[in-house]
């Protein structure tokens, strides 16, 4: 049996160094304008899409990788490496159709060893996952091991947005818009979190984003103590409200590994300019 390949989508939030480095294969989802498209993490990046939503009269909406993309990648994979197994982990299927697609393309090869893992999460969130099933499966780990440790990891992984504004949870539908006006009057922060399918919800609103970054940290203390932790912190478009998380949750936690890098911008068009993230789990 050969060396287990690893399959995601461009909502995991990977840089590409990492995932040329691991040999991580990445499809992306795209952003709509009207009819104009744009691949995730290809062809737009978050500041391109906030700067052309600023000059565009239509606001984007997403959509997932057909079937078909995923077939593509998967045949490609299995000519290259007959007899390697491919494990292939996706955006929880309660956010997107995409784990959908890639179980329909998985389908067609039904005498090939194809896993189709639904992640529960969201950027780095799925990121954390398949950064490590990539670094075992370049160790040389099974297919069986590789997944019992994403299974681990996506139990023990926490996850927080923090939102600067809620004008594009609202445009997504996700709150009202009495709220959204309200809570920008306010200076009302929201901190998002999923729950163990991978839905959004809201974990507390506090007035300014130093109290959400205290809150933040407060409650990742309570969910690991001083237990040994690994970090990543995230951003769409601003760099300095992460970086000011992340030096209060060094200060806070048992941190042992620490990274950076960016919300796309299919993740980063729901939550909004101006957010930052932490991800955190167990080492």
């Amino acid at each position: 049996m050969g060396k287990v390949r690893i399959v995601t989508d461009s909502t995991s939030d990977i840089p590409v160094e990492v995932r040329r480095r691991l040999g991580i294969e990445m499809i992306p989802l795209r952003v709509l304008f009207g009819e104009e498209a744009f691949l995730d993490a290809v062809t737009i990046e978050p500041e391109q899409l906030f700067a052309k939503i600023q000059s565009s009269s239509t606001f984007p909406t997403t959509s997932q990788p057909s079937p078909v993309e995923f077939e593509e990648v998967y045949e490609r994979l299995l000519s290259e490496s007959p007899h390697s197994p491919i494990i292939s982990i996706h955006l929880a299927s309660v956010l997107s159709g995409t784990y959908q697609s890639a179980r329909i393309a998985s389908s067609a090869f039904e005498e090939r060893d194809i896993t189709v893992v639904n992640s529960c999460s969201a950027s780095y969130g799925i990121g954390m996952l398949v950064v490590k099933a990539a670094e075992m499966a370049e160790a040389g780990s099974s297919r069986d091991e590789i997944l019992a440790e994403i299974d681990r990891l996506r139990k023990d992984t926490q996850v927080f947005f923090l939102v600067d504004t809620l004008e594009f949870l609202q445009k997504g539908g996700r709150i009202g818009k009495a709220s959204a006006l309200i809570g920008s009057i306010l200076n009302i922060k929201p901190i998002l979190s999923l729950d163990s399918d991978g839905t959004v919800f809201p974990t507390d609103k506090v007035r300014g984003s130093k109290k959400a970054i205290g809150r933040i940290t407060e409650l990742l203390k309570q969910s690991f103590g001083d237990d040994p932790v690994r970090v990543i912190l995230a951003w769409t478009d601003s760099q300095p409200p992460a970086m000011e998380l992340g030096e209060r949750v060094k200060a806070e936690l048992n941190v042992q590994e620490i990274g950076y890098t960016t919300v796309g911008s299919v993740i980063g068009l729901h939550a909004g300019p101006g957010t930052s993230a932490v991800f955190v789990n167990r080492v």
